[in-house]
């Protein structure tokens, strides 16, 4: 099934689950299965590729409103937004089934996520966090991003944390412990919830990178950009304006700054934004100073180089 929808759906459960919802869930998600499937008309409708996701949402939406609760709904709509339209009906069902599963078992005895390679594990758990960023606001989306992001450093230069919550071989309900203890009350519950997910929905040894990337989501939920700025010194507050106000206008949106101190630069800065990389690190600067050297003196030593400077007679 689709990873963004399995990871959408994880966090619907958590929900459904504390209000007690889970059992009226599936029945009305198996509802929706058989009228789509009892109306050809329909059938084609959602199925049909050719169709905008919008208009196939709002057919569905409108015949749902009022007939289920707001979760059924927004799965059915998660499940229109993110599966090719051609398997569609089989995600319905697999909803139905999978909701009215989870009714059935112990509060403390969730699904075990299946092993899922990067891109795909990445995906689903930016589907849970889509669920998440759903049910607070842009000033709590701000707070979560910065409280992800320290917790993302500080997992990334705590070895031995980093090795614990990367351990395949360690519980997941062990590691989301590790993650419960060491947020505490310190941060918001909805942090909390994709911290823990982040080791449960996504890969085990690509936790730091899939933190950072639940850091973006949040920003691109508020409708911003992160700018990932390593720095060899403290980077001043006019600094940080005139950088920020390039970067947002080179990526079209706002940008967060989240700088990064390392020494290890030697000078200058590495910037990043989503895809662009630009590099003017003094360190950067050296190394290709050296490869410059090496090469020319390479040439210089190659029978022939036009570059190489022949011994001339005394």
């Amino acid at each position: 099934m689709n990873p963004a929808l399995q990871g959408y759906l994880a966090a619907m459960e958590e929900s459904l689950a504390a209000s007690g919802g889970l059992a009226d869930a599936g029945s009305e998600l198996a509802s929706v299965a058989s009228i789509v499937d009892g109306s050809t008309e329909l059938t084609l409708a959602v199925n049909d590729g050719s169709v905008p996701v919008a208009a196939r949402r709002a057919v569905l939406d409108a015949l749902l409103e009022g007939k289920v609760r707001p979760e059924v709904r927004s799965l059915v709509h998660q499940a229109v937004t993110v599966v090719p339209a051609g398997e569609l009906t089989a995600s319905f069902h697999w909803l139905a089934s999978r909701v009215t599963l989870a009714a059935g078992r112990p509060a403390d005895a969730p699904f075990d996520e299946v092993v899922l390679g990067r891109l795909a594990s990445r995906n689903r758990v930016a589907g849970y966090a889509a669920a998440v960023f759903e049910t607070v606001t842009v000033a709590e989306l701000e707070e979560i991003e910065d409280q992800l992001f320290r917790f993302a450093r500080t997992v990334e230069s705590n070895r031995r944390l980093r090795g614990a919550l990367g351990d395949r071989d360690l519980p997941v309900s062990v590691r989301q412990q590790v993650i419960a203890e060491l947020l505490g009350t310190q941060v918001l519950p909805a942090t909390k919830r994709l911290a823990a997910y982040a080791v449960s929905g996504g890969r085990a040894r690509d936790v730091v990178a899939t933190l950072d990337a639940l850091v973006e989501g949040a920003a691109a939920a508020r409708g911003w950009r992160v700018a990932r700025v390593h720095s060899a010194d403290q980077v001043g507050e006019a600094q940080r304006l005139e950088l920020g106000d390039a970067l947002a206008h080179l990526a079209g949106n706002p940008v967060d700054l989240q700088v990064i101190i390392d020494p290890y630069l030697l000078g200058g800065v590495v910037v990043q934004v989503g895809d662009l990389l630009v590099d003017s690190s003094t360190r950067h600067r050296l190394t290709e100073l050296r490869e410059h050297l090496l090469a020319s003196e390479e040439a210089y030593r190659i029978p022939g180089s036009p570059t190489r400077r022949e011994p001339t007679d005394g």
